[in-house]
């Protein structure tokens, strides 16, 4: 069965010939075909009905039309006339529509040296085959043939309503499809090359699924801008998850490293495009600062910061504050203004000082960071005319107490989920050696624990299976000599080609920062760090030096972990420390780097 996004309930068909064709495809094609219905592609976002995939046959265009032979009145190669309605209408020809489409697809692929042939008569261009065609899905091929259609389009560029029927052989089903190819040969690239290629197909079509690296955002519209050399896009089960969510409250269970904020950021930008003059704001809400400040920025950079707010929690608490008039806590301690923020703001919704249903969505990343009464707080900040609330949530993060109570159900804080509740268990961010050492600390945590739509499941990760280098775990005399080594490695790093800003230190307490800090400043090496809610920019291209806690969210190239061989501390909980190792091992993509100077129980296990 071939892949279809978004998924089939998920798709909002304009016509029911346009259903009927897309369950057809979806049951006789392969399970190596991928298909999607009605997705802006390209550099100019046009949108063809249907796009069909294969790594080894190639890409294919399709326009679908719902005309019965009757709503024809005259066609040429050039221009139909229609009357649909009662009125008559002069169209393209449907052949040429998907034609077009097919041409500026083409025409940006052919931009990227790796996706065409290098030499010889086609040098330059697409190096697979690639096709278009157009679907009757209520004009047989008798009604076709017998009015002289074949005149206007040439009839193997057609499929009929017989011909995509459930009763329809699927080998012929099939052929007539790859008959709308004008040419067909061979593609020139090697199957580790058609692999790769998929991807890179994906990222020039469907720049929202790009997984952006560090820098500026790819600008689509500079003809003379060079392509990335490393293409990163969602996988396809979280591209089709994204595509396929709909309104209402959505919960995403996943593991670190299965893209779910990859998901809330397409989710973001989705409903952003959306967005009308009138409509109001959406609002992106986390705990963590540095992870609230990067997607505000992704935001900003896609130009849609004026419709998508993005917040950490008690920033946007005080922001409603100030908004409506109420006042701010006083002269108090760092824990009990932030709690005292909170009720108020509480406090000024239940008596209607602070209105709910301020946000056409809210979408909540790091749920598992709430307390039950903060999403109790938010989920009445949903229009309810538009009920459009999507909270991600992975209780293995879960790294503060208040957020992890044996009697919370989604249910009781007004999130109503049941039947919207999505797993995702396999990590794609980190390598398998990378998640393997995090294990050797977390695997007593990470025990599998089902529970039904309404409860809380604890995963286990699964790798993705990609592999990469060891983790490098050193022990050194004291924190002055991790620093040093850190420093010396990640100075390295750099003259191997990794940027500053895809590297990080992250560390268990602010001591460590601090000798961290003066190494790096004696290799004049820069470095950002982040401490309280200072000034902190994620994606200035400086090494960042942050706690454990910060860098949820976050993701980096190189990583390395400090004071590991103190933890965990005397008098600290076991199990909370190993979550806080678990969160700072799996921020690393590519590159882990361990030090240890103390002799603290986790030292132990890595040894």
């Amino acid at each position: 069965m071939a892949t279809l996004i978004p998924a089939l309930g998920a798709c909002s068909f304009a016509t029911t010939g346009e259903r009927r064709l897309a369950e057809r495809m979806e049951q006789k094609l392969d399970d190596d075909y991928l298909l999607w219905y009605d997705v802006p592609i390209g550099p100019k976002q046009t949108h063809p009905d249907f796009v069909v995939l294969h790594p080894r046959r190639g890409l294919l265009i399709l326009e679908t039309k719902d005309w019965k032979l009757e709503t024809i009145q005259r066609a040429t190669r050039q221009m139909w006339e229609i009357i649909p309605d009662g009125q008559l209408k002069v169209v393209i020809n449907p052949l040429a529509q998907a034609r077009h489409c097919a041409i500026q697809v083409v025409n940006a692929l052919e931009r990227d040296p790796q996706l065409v042939q290098p030499a010889g008569a086609h040098q330059g261009k697409l190096a697979f085959p690639w096709g278009h065609g157009v679907v009757f899905t209520r004009i047989t091929r008798k009604q076709f043939e017998s009015a002289g259609l074949g005149d206007a389009i040439e009839p193997h560029y057609v499929i009929c309503q017989d011909e995509m029927e459930e009763s329809a052989d699927v080998e012929e089903f099939q052929q007539r499809l790859w008959n709308m190819f004008p040419y067909a040969f061979e593609s020139v690239l090697s199957l580790p090359q058609l692999e790769s290629a998929l991807d890179r197909v994906r990222w020039i079509m469907f720049p929202e699924v790009r997984v952006q690296t560090q820098g500026a955002l790819f600008d689509d519209s500079d003809v003379d801008a060079e392509l990335p050399s490393i293409m990163r896009v969602m996988d396809l089960q979280q591209e089709q998850l994204a595509r396929s969510l709909g309104d209402g409250h959505r919960v995403i269970h996943g593991v670190a490293g299965s893209g779910k904020t990859m998901i809330l950021g397409y989710r973001a930008e989705y409903l952003a495009k959306a967005h009308t003059a009138a409509a109001k704001p959406i609002l992106i809400l986390c705990y963590n600062e540095p992870l609230a400040v990067k997607l505000a920025s992704v935001m900003d950079a896609k130009g849609l910061a004026d419709r998508v707010h993005a917040r950490h929690f008690h920033k946007w608490c005080r922001d409603q504050l100030v908004a409506f008039g109420q006042t701010l806590p006083g002269a108090v301690s760092r824990d009990q203004y932030a709690e005292e923020l909170v009720q108020r703001v509480i406090q000024g919704v239940d008596r209607k000082q602070i209105p709910s249903g301020q946000y056409q969505a809210v979408l909540i990343d790091e749920g598992h960071d709430f307390a039950p009464e903060w999403l109790r707080l938010v989920t009445q900040m949903v229009d309810p005319t538009t009920n459009s609330l999507l909270v991600l949530y992975d209780d293995a993060q879960s790294i503060y107490e208040r957020s992890r109570s044996k009697q919370f159900s989604f249910k009781s804080v007004g999130i109503q989920a049941q039947g919207r509740t999505t797993i995702l268990k396999i990590n794609y961010r980190n390598t398998k050696q990378i998640l393997q050492t995090a294990s050797l600390i977390a695997k007593d945590l990470l025990t599998a624990d089902d529970k039904d739509d309404d409860g809380i499941p604890l995963l286990k990760p699964i790798s993705c299976g990609r592999d990469g280098e060891a983790p490098l775990i050193i022990r050194l005399p004291n924190l002055r000599a991790e620093a040093t080594k850190i420093a010396d490695l990640l100075n390295a790093a750099h003259q191997e080609g990794h940027a500053w800003g895809d590297m990080a230190v992250i560390c268990r307490r602010y001591d460590e920062m601090d000798e961290c800090a003066q190494a790096l400043r004696r290799w004049q090496l820069p470095h950002q760090v982040r401490k309280g809610s200072g000034s902190f920019n994620p994606l200035e291209n400086t090494i960042k030096v942050l706690t454990m806690h910060a860098s949820k969210g976050l993701e980096f190239a190189v990583v390395a972990l400090m004071g590991v061989g103190q933890m965990p501390a005397a008098g600290e909980d076991e199990r909370d420390e190993a979550r806080l190792f678990y969160v700072g091992a799996t921020r690393a993509t590519q590159r882990l780097v361990i030090t240890a100077s103390g002799d603290g129980g986790f030292w132990r296990r890595l040894g």
